[in-house]
């Protein structure tokens, strides 16, 4: 078997599966067509500044001048990634080819690098936002089957007020405030409550996402040599409104290698990856991503 590097291959394929396979999967697939790669680990965000509207004049010629600016900033990567195997050719046959290359990468990216990039997204985009935003954190357990509406609003209204568009957002949420949201719009349909009955019907404007409480955490340590694991100062959090228009998402594989078995292998196979990836935010968008999260304790 030849040594190909089969990185761009490798990735597009992912790439396909993301909506599917993870539950931030609409965040790494929102990709900006005027963000460049500088190298394998490092990208320019670009930056566009315009000034200059005025009152028009019908019986003169006014001056004309240079009323924008164009800036490139660049971002270098955070996250370089790599994993890598042994397979002996008896171990495929003598699980008759369970053990193949092909499903050891399969389990490997469903197992361990899906529910890694789920952790980075959120990790990222919590971080950033509260950069420029503090997110003041709710004590523990605030969010009730009789707020849970009211606070949803309370998000929505603050992307209103900035003019973030309102198609295209989506509410992630943990398992049990999902629930929350689902007993409580029964509850409000129930009672006929017109007030109530307007967030019902906003809540129905936007996609909703469930996903696991043990990814909705503020913060996530990535170790060196397996896996991810929750911070010890990470938050709840309950819920996370998002337009896409916010998000950059990137990702390089710059290697993504099978090679036969051979002396220097020891008559095994050998199978080695690498990337680089992070996810960023236009920080002049940032009021179109609201969070609300809990203390843990």
């Amino acid at each position: 078997m030849p040594k190909l590097n089969y990185a761009t291959e490798y990735s597009q394929a992912l790439a396909q599966a993301y909506p599917y396979t993870l539950y931030f999967g609409a965040l790494w697939t929102a990709t900006k067509e005027d963000v460049k790669f500088l190298n394998s680990n490092t990208i320019q965000l670009p930056s566009l500044k315009v000034k200059g509207r005025k009152n028009g004049n019908r019986d003169t010629i006014g001056t004309f001048g240079r009323n924008f600016d164009n800036e490139w900033e660049p971002k270098t990567l955070k996250n370089h990634r790599t994993w890598d195997t042994l397979v002996h050719p008896r171990d495929i046959d003598e699980t008759n080819k369970v053990a193949s290359i092909q499903n050891i990468t399969k389990t490997m990216n469903e197992e361990q690098k899906f529910p890694e990039m789920d952790a980075e997204a959120i990790n990222a985009v919590y971080s950033l936002k509260n950069e420029i935003e503090p997110i003041e954190a709710k004590t523990k357990g605030y969010i009730t089957v009789q707020n849970v509406l009211t606070e949803f609003d309370a998000l929505m209204d603050k992307m209103d007020e900035k003019r973030v568009p309102a198609a295209g957002r989506i509410l992630y949420v943990d398992t049990f405030t999902k629930s929350l949201i689902d007993t409580a719009k029964d509850v409000v349909r129930a009672s006929g409550n017109k007030l109530l009955g307007r967030t019902v019907s906003r809540i129905d404007e936007v996609e909703i996402v469930s996903v696991p409480t043990t990814l909705m955490k503020s913060a996530f340590t990535f170790k060196e040599d397996d896996g991810f694991e929750v911070s010890a100062d990470a938050k709840d959090v309950k819920m996370m409104l998002v337009h896409l228009s916010a998000i950059i998402p990137a990702i390089s594989y710059e290697f993504a290698q099978l090679e036969s078995p051979s002396a220097l292998s020891q008559g095994k196979y050998v199978y080695f990856e690498e990337s680089f990836e992070d996810m960023f935010i236009y920080n002049k968008k940032h009021d179109a991503i609201q969070f609300l999260v809990e203390e843990t304790a």
